[in-house]
């Protein structure tokens, strides 16, 4: 247990890095922006792989036993989570996590929501604790969806805090839920290249993770637990 809390302080400290300008700014001008940004995203993958090997090398402790059914919830909502994670992080958005530089228009995905990244996140964690009825996949995946939907609350603030009055503009025509201002009228979605390109590459890394990727990575194939 102590090395996975280990893990997970570090992934949480890692990803407070881009909110902290005075952290930030320094390694951007030391290294580049492209160089950082490359660094940054390795970093952060290596953090994630760390704290998955730590929670498996917890107790296994069943909570609730799995059945079939529970396999669907992640494979209908983990591709929408890679998509939003993949559109997130290559479209513009002054108002949340991106590898884009802030100073252009918002990306289309913003219009289904200003936190996409976050949301796919969210999508991912949540839907992977119906599956994993033990003690360890629900610390696991338990505590990322409660770190992403913390990280919507402080990004709300340092957007807010930062942008000053170009945030009205930008959170009227948006939203933090999914939808919400499409569906009151404050923003039409739209779809440019960057969306087109995100949905091809989720659905390929869906069909990977479907075909092999998912069974070789973590060693459950996510189609033989739904259709068992």
């Amino acid at each position: 247990m102590t090395q996975f809390l280990a893990a997970l302080a570090v992934f949480i400290l890692l990803h407070s890095v881009p909110a902290v300008p005075a952290l930030r700014s320094p390694l951007i001008g030391r290294l580049g922006r492209p160089t950082y940004l490359i660094a940054y995203s390795l970093v952060s993958l290596m953090a994630l792989a760390w704290v998955f090997h730590a929670a498996l090398r917890l107790d296994y402790v069943p909570l609730w036993d799995a059945q079939p059914w529970q396999a669907w919830v992640p494979l209908v909502l983990s591709p929408i989570a890679v998509f939003l994670l993949i559109a997130g992080l290559a479209s513009p958005n002054p108002a949340s996590i991106s590898l884009r530089r802030a100073d252009r228009r918002p990306g289309a995905v913003t219009t289904i929501t200003r936190h996409p990244v976050l949301w796919g996140f969210l999508l991912w964690a949540g839907s992977h604790l119906v599956p994993n009825g033990d003690l360890r996949s629900v610390i696991l995946f338990g505590a990322l969806a409660a770190f992403s939907a913390f990280g919507m609350v402080m990004a709300e603030r340092r957007a807010r805090r930062r942008l000053g009055a170009e945030w009205h503009v930008i959170s009227s025509t948006t939203s933090v839920m999914p939808f919400a201002a499409a569906t009151f009228g404050r923003t039409r979605l739209r779809i440019d290249r960057t969306t087109l390109a995100s949905l091809a590459a989720a659905a390929a890394l869906t069909a990977w993770l479907l075909t092999g990727g998912h069974a070789a990575l973590f060693g459950a194939d996510p189609l033989a637990l739904a259709t068992s």
